[in-house]
């Protein structure tokens, strides 16, 4: 294990992203299309915050097993706004930070996701799941 890899080699480089103005009901369908669970949140090229899967399930029936909450998450769904509950003012890391440094970030935070950005850009992702499933591959 080298410990100096950057996390640009484990993260995710195509980021789904919803802009600040997009609605709770397109962030679901988002999570469950891609099989996500963290989107950046955005305006314009600047990183606003974090929206979670768990974010929607503390206001919502998003993970019921059938359709039929599915009015009454519209309904609770344009009671709020994205930036009312996201994540704000996110911690970002560069693509140059190593793994060690980004698990040491996660490993003292609540949040499981970390948005990679370069200067100003946003350039790729990083969860628990990307760290899991490096450290799996180390022991094979």
């Amino acid at each position: 294990m080298n410990k100096r890899t950057p996390i640009s080699a484990i993260m995710t480089q195509d980021v789904i992203t919803l802009n600040h103005t997009d609605n709770l009901l397109t962030a679901e369908r988002l999570f469950k299309k891609h099989k996500i669970r963290h989107i950046p949140v955005t305006k314009g090229d600047d990183i606003l915050g974090m929206l979670s899967y768990t974010d929607l399930l503390r206001i919502s029936f998003a993970d019921a097993a059938e359709d039929k909450y599915s009015n009454a998450d519209s309904t609770i769904y344009n009671l709020f706004t994205i930036e009312q509950i996201m994540a704000k003012k996110p911690v970002t890391v560069s693509s140059l930070a190593t793994i060690k440094e980004v698990a040491e970030i996660l490993s003292k935070k609540e949040f499981h996701a970390l948005p990679v950005v370069d200067k100003t850009n946003l350039v790729g992702i990083v969860t628990t799941t990307d760290l899991i499933n490096y450290l799996i591959k180390q022991f094979n």
